[in-house]
């Protein structure tokens, strides 16, 4: 066998070797109702929510808990299936999660509680396009 078939070999051999490991880390997207069931049958896979926050007439955020220290929070969030769930987050909350327009949450439940390792934000400025009135 020549060297170069060898070499490919090889290559092919550690590029699937970098795939399956790359596929284990995967996460998907569920809701709070198909979370709560993965945990239920002992799975500790981490998942990913999206959701919204709960917000009153105002336009207040509501279920939003700061811990004393700040170094920690817990919130109200609200899946795509309508469903409410308290989220708890062991981290300083994230610049401008309160202007959030759509958060994802990735972790799992543990002790039927969503405890959340990262926290995606969607804010609407850097989306929505805004109109320019031109002074005449």
């Amino acid at each position: 066998m020549k060297k170069s078939h060898i070499l490919a070999i090889a290559v092919i051999g550690v590029a699937i070797a970098i795939i399956i490991s790359t596929a284990g880390d995967a996460s998907t997207y569920v809701n709070f109702e198909q979370a709560s069931q993965l945990a239920s049958t002992g799975s500790s896979t981490q998942v990913h929510v999206v959701g919204q926050l709960p917000k009153d007439a105002m336009g207040n955020i509501q279920g939003l808990e700061n811990s004393e220290d700040r170094l920690s929070f817990s919130f109200t969030l609200i899946d795509d299936a309508s469903k409410e769930q308290k989220v708890y987050y062991n981290e300083p909350m994230p610049p401008d999660f309160t202007k959030s327009e759509k958060i994802v949450v990735i972790g799992n439940y543990q002790n039927d509680r969503f405890i959340a390792k990262k926290i995606l934000l969607k804010c609407p400025s850097k989306y929505n396009e805004q109109k320019l009135n031109a002074g005449v």
